[in-house]
C-alpha cells in the first residue's frame, strides 16, 4: 500500500522543505508532519491533507491513493438505529401484506420528506423501512416514486456516514432515473458523498461531464434547467477547491452566480426533494469556498451581506453555512462568536450536529484558548465525541 506520508515527503523534497518549512507554510504542526512521513500514522484529515497540499503546490488528490476522511465512523447507536432501513435497501424486496397504493406511498413519502428536511433521522430511520418495501411493491407504475425514495434513502444514509451502503443506494437510483433532471439530481447526491469520502477527483470528473451536459442556453432556460445546471456547478467549485484547484473552482462559481442572477430568486426545482438554488445558496458556498482558501475575514464579510427570498435555501445548506461562519470566527480568535454559531447549529440540527467532523474541530479550537470549560461547552464537547 502507498502511504500517504511516502507523497507528502516526494512532493516536500521536490520542493526543497524541510518538515518544519512545511509546516509553517501549511499551518500544521511538525508532529503530523513527521508522522505521516514516519509512517506512524497512515492517513490524515482531509482538510489536513488540504493545508499541506496548498503549500506543496500540488492537488489535493496528488497526496491521496483511495481517500477515505478520516474522523468518526458509524457509531453502535446509529448502526442498530438504521440496521431495518439497510436491510429494506439491500436485501431482496419484500411484499408486503396489504397492498401498496401509489396514493399512500406518495403521501408517506411526503412526510419522510420534511422528517429528512428537518434532520430528524431517528423517526426517518423508523418510517423509511416500510416506505421503501412498498415504494418496491408498486410496480411499473411506482418507478418515479422509488426513485425519490432511494434518493431520500440516501441523502439521510449519507448524512449518518454509512457511505458504503449509500453510494449503492445511489446507484440504483440512477438506474431508476426516468429524466435529466431526476438524473441530475442524483448526481448532486453523489457528488456530495464522494466529496464527503475525500474522493475528490471523482466527484470533480463527475460534476464537471454533468455541468457540460446540463448547460442550457440561457436566454431560454426554464428555472428549473438554470437550476440544474448551477447545483452541478456547485459541486465542481467545492471539489475543485478542496481539491488544491482554485482556477476550476472561481470560474464554475462564476458560472453558477450568471444561473441565479437568470432566474433573480431562490427556487425549490421539482426534480430537486431537498435542494434550492439561487442567488443565496450561492452566496453560502461562496462564504464556504474563501474558508477552504483560507481566507476567513472575507467569508465573514460574505456572511453577512445573504440575499433573502421567500423561498429558504434547505436546512442542510443552511446548518453547513452555520457551521462555516463557526470556523471563520475560530480562525480569526473570536471564539465566543464562534462557540455561538456552533450552539446556533447544534440547537437547530441535533441530530444532524454530532456527525460533523467541522463542529468537532471548531470547538477544539475553541476549547484550546480556555483554562476552565463552561458546561454548556462541556455538554457539546460530549455531543462531539470530544
Amino acid at each position: 500500500m502507498a502511504y500517504v506520508g511516502k507523497r507528502v515527503k516526494q512532493a516536500r523534497k521536490l520542493r526543497g522543505l524541510t518538515q518544519l518549512e512545511l509546516a509553517e507554510a501549511a499551518g500544521v504542526s511538525v508532529s503530523t508532519i513527521r508522522k505521516l512521513e514516519q509512517e506512524e500514522r497512515p492517513s490524515a484529515r482531509m482538510e489536513t491533507l488540504h493545508a499541506l497540499a496548498k503549500a506543496l503546490r500540488v492537488p489535493t488528490m496528488s497526496l491521496v491513493k483511495a481517500a477515505e476522511p478520516s474522523g468518526p465512523r458509524v457509531s453502535a447507536s446509529t448502526d442498530a438505529l438504521w440496521e431495518s432501513a439497510r436491510a429494506a435497501l439491500t436485501k431482496p424486496p419484500v411484499q408486503p401484506d396489504d397492498p401498496a397504493t401509489v396514493t399512500g406511498v406518495t403521501e408517506v413519502l411526503e412526510g419522510a420528506v420534511e422528517l429528512y428536511r428537518s434532520h430528524r433521522f431517528g423517526a426517518l430511520a423508523a418510517v423509511l423501512p416500510p416506505l421503501i418495501r412498498d415504494a418496491d411493491a408498486l410496480g411499473g407504475n411506482g418507478r418515479p416514486l422509488r426513485h425519490r425514495v432511494l434518493q431520500l434513502a440516501a441523502g439521510a444514509l449519507t448524512h449518518t456516514r454509512q457511505f458504503d451502503v449509500a453510494e449503492a443506494v445511489l446507484t440504483r437510483a440512477l438506474d431508476t432515473a426516468g429524466d435529466r433532471m431526476e438524473s441530475a439530481a442524483t448526481v448532486n447526491t453523489l457528488c456530495w458523498l464522494l466529496m464527503r469520502r475525500g474522493r475528490l477527483d471523482e466527484a470533480l470528473a463527475l460534476a464537471t461531464r454533468w455541468a457540460d451536459e446540463l448547460e442550457p442556453r440561457i436566454s431560454r432556460a426554464t428555472a428549473a434547467e438554470l437550476a440544474a445546471w448551477g447545483l452541478m456547478l456547485l459541486n465542481v467549485s467545492a471539489a475543485a477547491v478542496r481539491d488544491n484547484q482554485p482556477g476550476v473552482a472561481a470560474d464554475a462559481l462564476r458560472l453558477a452566480r450568471a444561473a441565479a442572477t437568470a432566474i433573480g430568486r431562490e427556487v425549490h426545482p421539482a426534480h430537486e426533494q431537498m435542494r434550492t438554488f439561487g442567488p443565496t445558496t450561492v452566496r453560502m458556498k461562496t462564504v464556504e469556498d474563501a474558508l477552504v482558501r483560507d481566507h476567513p475575514d472575507t467569508a465573514l464579510r460574505l456572511a453577512a451581506r445573504l440575499p433573502r427570498y421567500p423561498v429558504r435555501p434547505s436546512v442542510s445548506v443552511r446548518a453547513r453555512h452555520t457551521l462555516a461562519v463557526a470556523e471563520a470566527h475560530a480562525r480569526v480568535g473570536q471564539y465566543p462568536e464562534a462557540f455561538g454559531r456552533l450552539s446556533e447549529a447544534r440547537a437547530a440540527s441535533p441530530e444532524w450536529f454530532p456527525n460533523q467532523t467541522p463542529a468537532r474541530d471548531v470547538l477544539r479550537t475553541v476549547l484550546e484558548g480556555r483554562r476552565a470549560l463552561a458546561p454548556e461547552m462541556r455538554a457539546m464537547a460530549k455531543s462531539l465525541g470530544l
